[in-house]
Order: C-alpha cells, then sequence, then structure tokens
C-alpha cells in the first residue's frame, strides 16, 4: 500500500507532517502505512482517498488506475 500513498504525497509536495495537518491523521501512523507496517482501518482509507481524490483500490495497490471511480 505504502508506495501508492508516498506517491501521491509528493506529487501533491507534501511531507507527511504537512499531510497530517491537512488529513488529522498522525505523522507516525502515515509514516507506518508508506513503509508497509501498518494498514489504515476504513474510515482511514475512505479519509485518504477523499484528500488525494482517488480510489481506495489505487491506496492498496489493487489497481494502477488512480481515478476516482
Amino acid at each position: 500500500m505504502g508506495s501508492n500513498l508516498k506517491k501521491l504525497r509528493k506529487k501533491r509536495g507534501l511531507t507527511q507532517i504537512a499531510m497530517q495537518m491537512q488529513t488529522g491523521i498522525e505523522q507516525s501512523l502515515i509514516s507506518k502505512y508508506e513503509n508497509g507496517e501498518r494498514i489504515p482501518p476504513t474510515e482511514t482509507l475512505i479519509t485518504l482517498a477523499d484528500f488525494f481524490n482517488t480510489n481506495i483500490d489505487y491506496l492498496l495497490d489493487r489497481t494502477d488506475n488512480p481515478q476516482k471511480i
């Protein structure tokens, strides 16, 4: 999951701290999600998908298409 989340964050030019400030998701959790140490719960996946205007399948590496369905 982490690689696509990190790509989206970097594409927006955000640090993990900046992303925390905009989403309310703790920086330490963002780091764990990006490093594949944890998978976010459903509510967090929805928050991330909405924030990046993408789909949950893209965040979970189930598709290469980042377009929102």
